[in-house]
């Protein structure tokens, strides 16, 4: 056997065990995911009050971000979407690049690592997100739905 291909044999082998991490990552959210089908986010009080409401009094780009999961897991998008907009955009993503990154674990190839403007570019979207679902004028169409 080359070099070339005993390379390529090896990191095809250490892939398959280097696969366990995303696999675990997947397991957890499905679990996660599972938990949100069963246990609904709408009962008040449910998974508690996000912090910056309860001491700050604002919305931060996360509030509703439970409901609009259990809501795009049922099939809600409307609803999801009303619940917490960024989420629904950001969430496909997510799943997108967990499945990148577990098939390049699966073949044992470099995850590679994301450019830095990218964080800098979520970190604006975010702020941003969490300052403009806080302006009164704007909260009815990027504020959290409330409880029902």
């Amino acid at each position: 056997m080359s070099s070339a291909a005993h390379a390529a044999a090896s990191r095809r082998r250490a892939g398959r065990g280097g696969v366990l991490l995303p696999l675990a990552v997947g397991a957890a959210g499905a679990a996660a995911a599972a938990l949100l089908v069963v246990r609904t986010p709408y009962t008040p009080l449910s998974y508690g009050i996000c912090p910056s409401v309860l001491l700050l009094g604002v919305s931060c780009p996360g509030c509703g971000g439970l409901r609009a999961t259990h809501d795009l897991l049922t099939g809600d998008l409307a609803g999801a979407w009303h619940a917490n907009p960024l989420w629904v955009l950001v969430a496909p993503l997510l799943l997108a690049g967990w499945a990148v990154w577990t098939r390049r674990r699966w073949r044992g190839t470099s995850a590679g690592v994301p450019p830095v403007w990218l964080a800098w570019v979520v970190l604006v979207v975010v702020v941003l997100f969490g300052v403009l679902r806080n302006v009164p004028a704007l909260a009815p169409y990027l504020g959290p739905a409330p409880l029902t």
